[in-house]
């Protein structure tokens, strides 16, 4: 059987007739590699057409209710639960606890469910389920790492969930790249994409990560799935966060606290209480800062200390926080309020390895870099939340209210907001104190 030879690009996932340097779609270099293509037609039905659907007869259906996972974490970065036909792609870094999250879910389900361990024998995996807990009638195990004996064994077992650890160790015969290759990668995938959408078994596949942080293989890999999920961590501590990158069923950057012990990933329920445990009250250049992830409200402590520079460029450390967006904030801290920083270190830390994106967390940062730098200190019972511009406004923010629900549950007393915001929230509670600020330095006249 004759077959023709095209080039794969491993950041886009775009093909192209001949091998370039440089990728003609996304201009990224070196990521074309080859890809044989068999001119024998695959992902045929048994030669069955299926016929359109109506919306009403799609919606009437039980086939969209929704699955707990057994695990309320998880359930809420799903968007509720899982969908049957659905398939989600499990990325993090090697011994984050990917695999174990995978044999955590699997006892909720009253159906065969098949879990695939290239990686790992049977017995390897029947071992770290015993230590797990992990005991389930209904749950098989393999070790098959060949995509057609994968799917002949599905159809003899019909499980509701099917997990793949991982999509690098399996394989198809029809083509000669070795496991883990983009080729290979691209053409598992897509079969088992076409197994869960035609039989309505849900899927998930684990996936390692690059050196960058991202799954490994082509992107068309990311785009196909349904969901996204990242496991994050830090080896300094115990807990992980599982975040939603993508979901076609719920909120994007949901995010789920889990703190990782003996017998596996335990849920966190409130994620608050555990990123504020050992703050201390008594040191400046630290602010409370109320994150919102997804749609779930977490506070978060942000630590930041200014210090004379000893060598001729100054130092700017930064962990938790967009390094180019603190750059832009110590120059508003310079221009708009005078407080001279190219002669200091900076240095900013968000307890607890926690990793913010929300540009809600200026105010708090800005804020902490100036009690450092002024030694004042800032109150204990204060929340800072606002977005700062490069003329020193402090800009509106979406979720006050979480926010600031969050906030008071804990046993906070003041918030200070953007003036924006806070005219378009409803005051329902005597409680907490809610400042609106216009600008940075309106903020630091009630701040110090």
């Amino acid at each position: 059987m004759k077959s023709k030879t095209i080039y794969l690009c491993s950041a886009c996932g775009d093909d192209h007739p001949k091998w370039n340097g440089q990728c003609p779609s996304c201009n990224e270099w070196g990521t074309l590699s080859e890809y044989k293509v068999s001119n024998k037609k695959k992902f045929q039905k048994n030669g069955i057409k299926k016929d359109s659907q109506t919306l009403e007869d799609i919606l009437i259906k039980d086939e969209s209710k929704r699955l707990s996972v057994g695990i309320h974490e998880m359930d809420r970065v799903l968007g509720g639960g899982l969908l049957s036909g659905t398939l989600i792609l499990l990325g993090g870094n090697p011994g984050i606890g990917k695999s174990t999250l995978a044999l955590q879910i699997l006892p909720a389900f009253d159906q065969s469910v098949l879990y695939i361990s290239a990686e790992e024998s049977e017995s390897q995996v029947g071992i770290r389920a015993k230590r797990l807990g992990v005991n389930s009638k209904n749950l098989h195990l393999s070790s098959e790492n060949n995509i057609d004996s994968i799917l002949d064994q599905i159809s003899i077992i019909h499980p509701k969930l099917v997990v793949i650890d991982s999509i690098q160790t399996v394989f198809s015969d029809e083509l000669d790249s070795l496991p883990g290759s983009v080729s290979q990668i691209r053409e598992c995938g897509q079969r088992l994409l076409q197994l869960a959408k035609q039989e309505n078994i849900s899927v998930m596949i684990i996936g390692h990560v690059t050196k960058e942080g991202i799954i490994a293989g082509p992107k068309m890999l990311e785009h196909m799935v349904d969901t996204v999920l990242y496991l994050e961590g830090d080896d300094r501590y115990d807990h992980r966060i599982l975040r939603s990158v993508k979901n076609r069923f719920g909120t994007t950057n949901e995010v789920g606290i889990f703190q990782m012990e003996e017998k596996g990933l335990i849920e966190v329920n409130n994620p608050s209480e555990l990123f504020l445990s050992e703050r201390q009250n008594d040191i400046t250049g630290s602010v409370i800062f109320s994150s919102l992830e997804g749609s779930r409200p977490i506070l978060v402590e942000i630590q930041a200390l200014v210090s004379n520079a000893n060598f001729g460029t100054p130092q700017r450390n930064v962990n938790g926080f967009d390094y180019k967006r603190l750059a832009m904030l110590l120059a508003v801290l310079e221009k708009r309020l005078g407080i001279l920083m190219g002669t200091k270190d900076v240095f900013i830390n968000l307890v607890g390895g926690l990793k913010v994106n929300d540009p809600a967390a200026d105010l708090s940062v800005i804020s902490a870099v100036a009690s450092s730098a002024n030694n004042k200190l800032i109150s204990e019972s204060v929340v800072l939340i606002g977005e700062v511009g490069l003329g020193g406004e402090v800009r509106s923010v979406n979720g006050l209210n979480m926010r600031i629900k969050e906030a008071e549950s804990l046993g906070f007393k003041h918030v200070i907001a953007p003036n924006s915001s806070v005219n378009r929230i409803t005051k329902d509670s005597k409680k907490i104190k809610i400042t609106g600020v216009s600008n940075v330095n309106e903020a630091f006249q009630k701040l110090f």
